[in-house]
């Protein structure tokens, strides 16, 4: 019998994963541990198994049961340690000895080697088998594994694992002030009950072409199922920015079924449109994506939305097509990410 780690990209469809533990089981393969991690080409089924086949014969297998981008390399026993008890004897080392964290991000994601980068622009390098992840301005700590990519979900993991290096900072207050570049300011504060009818009016306020670009139908009200939804904490965060009185923006953090992954939308006024708003905001909710774990943030959005698409490519995401080619999809990697 051999350990072997094995990663494969899986659609998300009812009985994946069971025909995947089918194949193992087929080659003689018992499943000693089991994650699931969000990454840039969909889910990825993470498998510590012991097995008596070849690496080659488990590739096989598993792509014959639908796997994609099948990889399979060695593990040893070592690596059927509880992590989250591991990642956290981690963080306790890293707490007394922070000059030691590219070794412990190392060691916490398995990989080859890490070392301190400085000078150096912090961005995705075009190699998924290294992974940059930002400490502080102009310096950063860079990862590499040869045999396994790095997903999204374990940048979102390096990143939390570096702010424990960090400075405590300051707790996020419910509600905070914004300064937009011309000079207004609005306040953002979390959408509750209370809003019910300031925000039917910010709806009666904006455009046709405004609810459209958000709902990809010109609804002119908010039904009261889904204003309930977006204040409800265990589906997602939703904020408001007031201005004199009114709720002149609505911006939607709602947390997506498929793991690791959390939706974003929202609504300006129309008056308000082009003014480095809805930006602010999408900063807001993106840094609580981070701070709530998600490795990834995605926005639908029509392919004639250009103000939309101009604001998501500005804060790092990546456009691309779905089925229905009068939708556009946003992916934002948060984890390896420095947001102001």
């Amino acid at each position: 019998m051999a350990f072997l780690r094995i990663r494969t990209t899986v659609d998300e469809r009812p009985g994946r994963l069971a025909s995947l533990a089918s194949a193992l089981a087929t080659r003689g393969g018992n499943i000693l541990g089991l994650s699931v991690q969000s990454d840039a080409d969909g889910t990825v089924d993470e498998f510590i198994a012991d097995i008596p086949a070849t690496a080659e014969s488990v590739r096989e297998a598993l792509e014959a049961a639908g796997g994609r981008r099948v990889q399979v390399v060695p593990a040893t026993a070592h690596e059927l340690t509880d992590e989250p008890t591991r990642a956290l004897l981690l963080a306790s080392r890293l707490r007394t000895m922070p000059w030691r964290l590219p070794e412990l991000l190392a060691e916490l994601l398995r990989a080859d080697d890490g070392r301190w980068i400085y000078g150096e622009p912090v961005n995705d390098l075009p190699d998924p088998t290294r992974l940059v992840v930002p400490v502080a301005a102009r310096r950063a700590v860079r990862l590499r594994r040869a045999g396994l990519p790095f997903t999204l979900t374990e940048a979102a993991r390096a990143a939390s694992f570096v702010r424990l290096a960090q400075p405590p900072a300051a707790p996020a207050a419910e509600e905070r002030d914004l300064r937009l570049a011309d000079g207004a300011e609005v306040t953002v504060r979390p959408l509750t009950e209370i809003y019910r009818e300031a925000v039917r009016d910010l709806h009666e306020r904006c455009s046709p072409e405004a609810r459209r670009f958000r709902y990809f139908t010109s609804m002119p009200t908010l039904p009261p199922r889904m204003f309930e939804r977006l204040c409800d904490r265990s589906r997602g965060h939703s904020v408001v920015a007031g201005h004199d009185g009114q709720v002149v923006a609505m911006a939607n953090l709602m947390f997506a079924a498929e793991p690791g992954v959390a939706e974003l939308g929202f609504l300006v006024e129309d008056r308000w449109q082009g003014r480095g708003l809805g930006k602010a905001m999408a900063r807001v909710l993106v840094n609580e994506a981070r701070d709530l774990g998600y490795a990834e943030v995605r926005a639908s959005m029509l392919s004639d939305n250009v103000r939309m698409r101009r604001l998501l490519i500005s804060l790092g995401a990546t456009l691309g097509y779905t089925d229905d080619p009068g939708v556009v999809e946003a992916r934002l990697p948060v984890g390896a990410l420095t947001l102001a």
